[in-house]
């Protein structure tokens, strides 16, 4: 298995299946030229025979604070400059296998990065279903007091411990 690479071309992503269809077709069909126009990157791990079998995307994005848990948007400017984790689908030959929790350690890593130079108050997800937003929630994000899907880690030290 590869580590996470920004997707390009040469990926091979025709093969990948997940639980939730919509996540396959936009990894085929929208994240190389929603990439190429700069709406957002996508990164992807490939097993040995070259196919995509997890991958997630990250772009800028922005919270209004009544949206946000108290610790993330105290002393924060309207709206919350946040990066989005837009998507994260793991093949699902490869589920239970840590791609997951692979991924969003990147993920985490390449937004701390990120808000290291740009900025950014939290890691912002629109969990797809219940399922993953409690997955989300395991691992320490917090859920927004307005919206229910919508869960959130603060960008800061307090992320470290997932990495």
């Amino acid at each position: 298995m590869t580590a996470p690479a920004l997707l390009t071309a040469e990926h091979d992503c025709s093969a990948f299946v997940c639980k939730h269809a919509s996540l396959a077709e936009w990894l085929q069909q929208r994240a190389l030229a929603n990439q190429h126009s700069g709406s957002s990157k996508s990164y992807v791990v490939c097993n040995d025979t070259g196919q995509v079998i997890g991958y997630y995307a990250l772009a800028p994005g922005a919270l209004l604070p009544s949206a946000a848990p108290g610790a993330i948007k105290r002393n924060q400017p309207s709206p919350i400059p946040v990066i989005v984790l837009g998507r994260l689908a793991v093949h699902q030959d490869w589920m239970g296998a840590g791609i997951g929790l692979g991924l969003l350690k990147d993920a985490l890593l390449r937004s701390l990065q990120a808000s290291a130079i740009i900025g950014g108050r939290a890691l912002l997800c629109h969990a797809i279903d219940t399922e993953a937003k409690n997955w989300y929630l395991k691992w320490g994000f917090v859920q927004s007091p307005t919206e229910a899907f919508t869960v959130m880690v603060k960008l800061d030290s307090a992320s470290e411990p997932l990495i």
